[in-house]
């Protein structure tokens, strides 16, 4: 008997679906892209429960006919594609013809859609890739598509969407992207009948400050260069707007939103150690190349494409957002009128062509380390805790200090004449095996981290009501991400209630930082969590602590009276991992009597 059949057409559809359609925020990203390619200069997106009821979009583009609103949910129908070489000179967003019809083979759709020169429009209604109805009706010039019960028919893909803020994030970030890269074009976008942003038609740079933070506004650098290779425009941020977290980094290759690592460090290697180690550049930066160098049928959701020439768009990015910060003083100024090909310039050799970096073993992970076998004692553990401890941020993966429980009588209570402060940075004190060598800060990393994980999971933390209470507004996705984790940051000491669009009005501060700019404070410790959320081995809960850990132990590179280190390092000893911070680094090292002896006399001689 033969195996091998034709797939059904619906069940066809739901495979490629699996490939377009991810979570909602792909359904945004091809209906917005649909609207902008039908010439619609005033474009709505409604969503509803973050878009698992509804996504609809509404434009005032050219509309479809009868005809072809029913042939635009057939697979790889297409108004833009003809023979093979025209795709090869591509200004479109989509062109596949794959969008609606993996939309509609996991959703409920209707379409209604109209041309100027025709009097009534076309509705068409779709489920599970069946036709239900298709009939002439009013509508308004353009057109209305609603996408209701995303993977309705698909249960377990509905299962794995995240929490309703964290799909909701994604779709403001898909809806940020085409906003900035059409700012000729108003974009309004509705949740839950309650307008989250409006943008109106405004040059670029205020298109960035509406869309993504109003503190750009004095930040923003021009950058421009044109060679015969690849026309650059767009903005550079000031070094001093650089942060911690990635996000505000955007490339758009002929109005497109790509993804490029190699391009990414075209730009910040321009500016070199104008910002801090660890933190990243603003940019938003539009190229304008040839579609006929550029390929970008190279990947489902069109967010990668090839370039013919990589290495001297490297050089030519590099240079121009060099330029843009020599221009605004900030490091000296290149010279521009050397041949712009920059064929001397040594860009590096794209991520293709070099070897794969060896992925880094020996990362901390808790669960790992609690599962290990417990030392015999402590002596022992002092005694190879110098060669236990690897002194690079990701230790190995090794147990260096039992629980609690399983601790003998070696260790006692740290005697106060026998501990002292350097320079409000490290703590010395005596054990058997020698001196112990203990990094102040993070030991209350430690300490506090515990401390915070525990007040998250019981809501039993302090609140320091306010007086006067202040209010906190948020970007759109900061907001988004704030509603992702309120319970928690509630759960901390924060008192909050929604006080308008992305606005809190805090009433109560965690009682430690009570002293402290409460609207500061908030946004400080969101940036934060950001920051470390991007160590995906960790829960939320585990991150929120680790972030207030890291916040409130800033403060404690301070002198300490002998009590107060005395109870530090007690406190440490009583945590479940002592020798490791939240994040990996070791707090203390064990100097043996012979190593002393040894770095302080050698041979008999004084160093």
């Amino acid at each position: 008997m033969d195996k091998i059949k034709l797939l059904s057409d619906a069940l066809a559809n739901q495979i490629a679906a699996g490939e377009v359609v991810q979570r909602p925020a792909s359904v945004v990203k091809e209906l917005l892209e649909n609207s902008i390619d039908a010439g619609g200069t005033q474009v709505t997106l409604i969503v509803k429960d973050s878009g698992k009821a509804l996504i609809q979009v509404i434009d005032n583009g050219s509309g479809m006919s009868a005809a072809d609103a029913r042939m635009s949910f057939e697979r790889h129908a297409t108004s833009k594609i003809r023979e093979s070489i025209d795709l090869f000179n591509i200004r479109t967003m989509g062109f596949r013809g794959e969008a609606l019809s993996s939309i509609a083979a996991v959703a409920q759709v209707e379409l209604r859609t109209r041309r100027e020169e025709d009097e009534l429009g076309a509705l068409v209604r779709i489920e599970g890739s069946e036709v239900k109805g298709q009939e002439f009706v009013q509508a308004a010039r353009g057109t209305s598509i609603a996408v209701k019960n995303l993977f309705f028919n698909v249960p377990a893909r509905r299962k794995f969407l995240k929490s309703n803020p964290v799909e909701m994030k994604h779709i403001i970030e898909e809806f940020q992207r085409v906003a900035l890269a059409h700012p000729e074009v108003q974009f309004t976008l509705f949740h839950n009948d309650i307008e989250i942003l409006h943008l109106p038609v405004a040059k670029l740079s205020k298109r960035i400050t509406d869309t993504l933070d109003k503190s750009y506004r004095d930040q923003l650098a021009k950058c421009e260069i044109e060679t015969d290779i690849v026309k650059v425009t767009g903005y550079v941020g000031k070094p001093q707007s650089a942060k911690k977290t990635r996000g505000d980094q955007y490339f758009f290759v002929n109005h497109r939103f790509i993804k490029s690592a190699y391009l990414h460090h075209a730009v910040v290697s321009a500016f070199e150690s104008a910002i801090p180690e660890g933190t990243y550049p603003f940019y938003a930066l539009f190229l304008e190349i040839n579609p006929e160098n550029i390929d970008i049928n190279i990947h489902p959701t069109k967010t990668e494409i090839k370039f013919d020439n990589e290495q001297a768009i490297y050089a030519v990015l590099r240079s121009a957002a060099k330029q843009s910060i020599g221009v605004y003083n900030l490091t000296p100024s290149i010279d521009f009128d050397a041949d712009i090909n920059l064929t001397h310039f040594s860009a590096p050799t794209p991520p293709a062509e070099r070897p794969a970096r060896p992925t880094p073993t020996g990362v901390y992970r808790a669960s790992e380390m609690n599962n290990k076998e417990n030392l015999e004692n402590w002596e022992k553990m002092f005694e190879s805790f110098s060669s236990s401890v690897n002194t690079e941020a990701e230790p190995q993966q090794q147990v260096l200090f039992s629980s609690k429980a399983n601790r003998t009588e070696d260790f006692q209570k740290t005697d106060e004449t026998n501990i002292i402060q350097i320079h409000n940075t490290y703590i010395l004190t005596q054990v058997k095996s020698g001196l112990m060598i203990i990094h102040q800060r993070y030991a209350f990393e430690r300490v506090l981290y515990e401390k915070y994980l525990k007040d998250i999971q019981s809501s039993q933390a302090h609140s320091q009501q306010l007086l006067f209470p202040k209010t906190v507004t948020l970007s759109a996705l900061d907001y988004a991400l704030s509603q992702d984790i309120l319970d928690m940051i509630q759960s901390i000491g924060f008192s909050l209630e929604e006080f308008g669009t992305h606005t809190y009005l805090i009433n109560g501060v965690p009682s430690q930082f009570a002293d402290e700019d409460e609207a500061v404070l908030f946004k400080s410790i969101l940036e934060s969590f950001k920051e470390n959320e991007n160590n995906r081995t960790l829960g939320k809960k585990e991150t929120l602590a680790r972030t207030l850990a890291k916040k409130y132990a800033g403060r404690m590179n301070k002198a300490l009276d002998k009590t107060e280190l005395t109870h530090l390092v007690d406190q440490l000893f009583e945590t479940a991992m002592p020798a490791i911070s939240p994040d990996g680094k070791p707090v203390m090292t064990i100097l043996t009597l012979d190593k002393v002896g040894e770095l302080i006399f050698n041979n008999g001689k004084l160093n």
